[in-house]
């Protein structure tokens, strides 16, 4: 037998929107189903019906692009062995889709993630050849100086390899703490590479947040806060 989703379900689960908002879309008549208008939410249907929103059918298989920014505290996976929060308890309203993390944030950092569960988009953005700038603000021990700077921008040895050309920019310090915030934009993703940057110069990383990958910010989240990728979005990542 054909296993039935309540209609709000169906539609969160085809990346259109969250189920809360799904069931706003119902209640004011912009559903279809099988050419009917539906407004009850309590309304059953199986995947073989054809489900319209605003005359638009949605997608049986869809691909699902998500913006999350991760707060600190958070696996950066689907699962943990020490049942710590892992990223995906954030996606509840569409548990059906397996979507997963692109790369990945250390457990202490914060800041933008996407999440899918197109795997060729992931291989493209993770590959090391596309050079996708990703901008971190770091806050630091000590007081950066100009020659710390150009040692970021020029590459320095990590786990035996010298990183690629950076951009890096002291945005403030602080003489009676003795730390300073650092913008620092790289395109590679080996594994606490930022952290292992600064390490390289003397300086401990004490707080870490990536705030952009590609064009991609985090304008109008914070943290724990979600949104779905917009078409126009999904386009122009796939061309960088």
């Amino acid at each position: 037998m054909e296993t039935e989703q309540r209609l709000q379900k169906i539609i969160a689960n085809a990346g259109v929107t969250s189920r809360r908002k799904a069931e706003d879309l119902i209640t004011s008549g912009r559903v279809r189903v099988n050419g009917q208008i539906v407004r009850e939410l309590g309304s059953k249907f199986t995947k073989h019906d054809r489900v319209e929103v605003d005359g638009v059918p949605i997608e049986k298989d869809p691909k699902i692009y998500i913006l999350f920014y991760k707060p600190r505290g958070v696996i950066s996976s689907v699962n943990d062995e020490k049942n710590r929060k892992v990223v995906t308890d954030y996606f509840t309203e569409i548990i059906d889709a397996r979507i997963y993390p692109v790369g990945r944030l250390d457990y202490d950092t914060s800041g933008l993630l996407l999440m899918t569960n197109d795997g060729e988009l992931t291989n493209h953005l993770l590959h090391p050849r596309n050079k996708i700038d990703k901008i971190y603000v770091a806050k630091v021990a000590g007081i950066i100086q100009s020659h710390d700077l150009e040692k970021l921008r020029h590459g320095v040895i990590v786990n035996g390899r010298k990183t690629a050309a950076a951009k890096a920019e002291l945005i403030s310090v602080d003489q009676r703490k003795k730390t300073s915030i650092v913008r620092l934009t790289i395109h590679e993703g080996m594994n606490h590479q930022v952290k292992q940057m600064f390490k390289q110069i003397g300086s401990q990383v004490l707080k870490l947040k990536r705030e952009q990958i590609g064009f991609l910010t985090l304008q109008g989240l914070t943290a724990g806060d979600w949104r779905f990728l917009k078409h126009e979005e999904i386009k122009a990542l796939k061309k960088l």
